[in-house]
């Protein structure tokens, strides 16, 4: 009879112990295994010159081996060039990161055009992969312009 005391002590106080130990490092749920931190957001790189009003405003980033030009804050119209930087060549694969809802549609003119509606609804950023036929090797500058999307004469 003694002994079923002593174990509910005991119980009760291993239970404890694990319950302030839990509430203790909530604060370094890093330590947890399950934990995963966050991905890191991509770093700017600066692969191809960008050209035109508030250029300055539009990063690029690497996202695995397609560079996209991040156009997430652009809205209304307007325009700007891209060439590659002074020695190299075009990237594999180009896209454009563009905000639903900003825009109505993507132009892209290079050794081909092509126009790209943006789906009027907003939400998260899309990224947009360009053909490469857009843009072969021995293409000087592509113009990317964007505006609202207009509606087709009747």
């Amino acid at each position: 009879m003694l002994l079923r005391p002593v174990v509910r002590a005991a119980v009760r106080a291993t239970a404890l112990a694990l319950a302030l130990s839990a509430a203790g490092c909530g604060h370094l749920s890093g330590h947890w295994p399950w934990h995963r931190a966050p991905p890191a957001a991509p770093a700017p790189v600066h692969e191809l010159d960008i050209d035109g009003a508030n250029a300055t405003a539009f990063a690029q980033y690497w996202k695995r081996n397609t560079l996209l030009v991040d156009l997430s804050s652009a809205s209304g119209s307007g325009s700007i060039t891209l060439k590659p930087t002074a020695g190299s060549t075009w990237p594999v694969r180009v896209g454009i990161r563009v905000s639903p809802g900003t825009i109505g549609v993507l132009e892209v003119r290079g050794a081909q055009r092509t126009s790209l509606p943006i789906e009027a609804a907003a939400g998260p950023a899309i990224d947009l992969e360009l053909a490469p036929a857009i843009y072969p090797p021995a293409t000087k500058q592509m113009t990317v312009s964007w505006g609202p999307l207009e509606a087709p004469a009747p």
